[in-house]
């Protein structure tokens, strides 16, 4: 964890992530003429490119913490109090949301490219599960599902998720853990349409199929049940999982380095933030545009 007392990543590296970072965003936000008006910019203490580079950075490196990286930034980055109070490096987070969430959507136009795209749901646990009845933490917008992979339950969201077949997440929606995946496939693979896409056992369903093709022009394949009268061969199952595997490795990258499982934020507003700043982050890796 990068919370630890020993960081150990070098300097002359964080530094050039952070360049690296700082180039791209300046260069996209020159994009977005809105926040150009926004009042008193004259007054900032920091640009919104210092800012936005800061909490993609924080991301990147894995802090699942604000005040840890915040403590961090200003002992390392910022060492002479150039750098934001804390609270109000937070609200100059949230107040780019809309940038943050615009720049990663562009980028996923990219994978529209690629040879297929992948659907997938990931659960997004708020609290260790002996706590679920009492937990408070978005009480009324998050709920109780099952995680069959690990044949618990759990409180919080689910990210439903479209990657492509070279790791890059197009479009995703985060609902209560109750959701089928069903009823968010059409919704997830609809914000960038790709012409084909593969799914799990959980997204069968004849006519999300048909609605796909027929309104969207994609074609949607999954795996068979095994009670299903006129099943494919055993090699298509098989070509279909391989083809799968990618988002596996992609949700075990995006828990194990970004911890996107992790997030302490306690309003929707610093939750999304944190969300689109992970996949935003985990975009730049992807396309070679940042180093991890």
């Amino acid at each position: 964890m990068q919370e630890h007392f020993h960081f150990t990543t070098d300097p002359a590296k964080l530094q050039k992530q952070y360049a690296a970072i700082f180039c791209f965003v300046s260069a996209q936000l020159s994009l977005i003429q809105m926040y150009l008006h926004r009042r008193n910019r004259h007054l900032v203490k920091q640009e919104d490119e210092v800012v936005m580079a800061v909490h993609l950075l924080g991301k990147l490196l894995g802090f699942s913490s604000e005040r840890a990286w915040h403590r961090f930034v200003t002992g390392n980055l910022f060492t002479n109090g150039s750098f934001l109070e804390r609270s109000r490096y937070n609200r100059r987070c949230r107040a780019l949301g809309f940038a943050i969430k615009w720049i990663r959507h562009e980028l996923a136009k990219r994978g529209q490219h690629h040879a297929y795209a992948v659907v997938d749901s990931l659960p997004l646990p708020l609290c260790h599960p002996a706590r679920m009845q009492r937990v408070k933490r978005f009480r009324g917008i998050a709920d109780m599902g099952y995680c069959a992979s690990k044949k618990q339950w759990y409180y919080g969201f689910k990210l439903h998720l479209q990657v492509t077949n070279q790791g890059l997440a197009m479009g995703y929606v985060v609902t209560e853990a109750s959701c089928h995946d069903v009823k968010a496939a059409e919704t997830v693979m609809t914000q960038i349409p790709h012409p084909y896409n593969f799914g799990d056992k959980g997204y069968i369903s004849h006519a999300l199929r048909e609605k796909l093709y027929e309104e969207h022009q994609a074609a949607f394949w999954t795996p068979s049940r095994h009670n299903q009268k006129h099943g494919p061969s055993k090699a298509w199952e098989e070509w279909i999982r391989k083809k799968r595997k990618v988002i596996e490795t992609v949700f075990s990258i995006l828990v194990d380095q970004y911890r996107i499982t992790d997030i302490r934020a306690n309003s929707m507003a610093g939750f999304e933030v944190a969300l689109d700043g992970i996949l935003l982050a985990y975009s730049l890796v992807t396309l070679g545009l940042v180093e991890r």
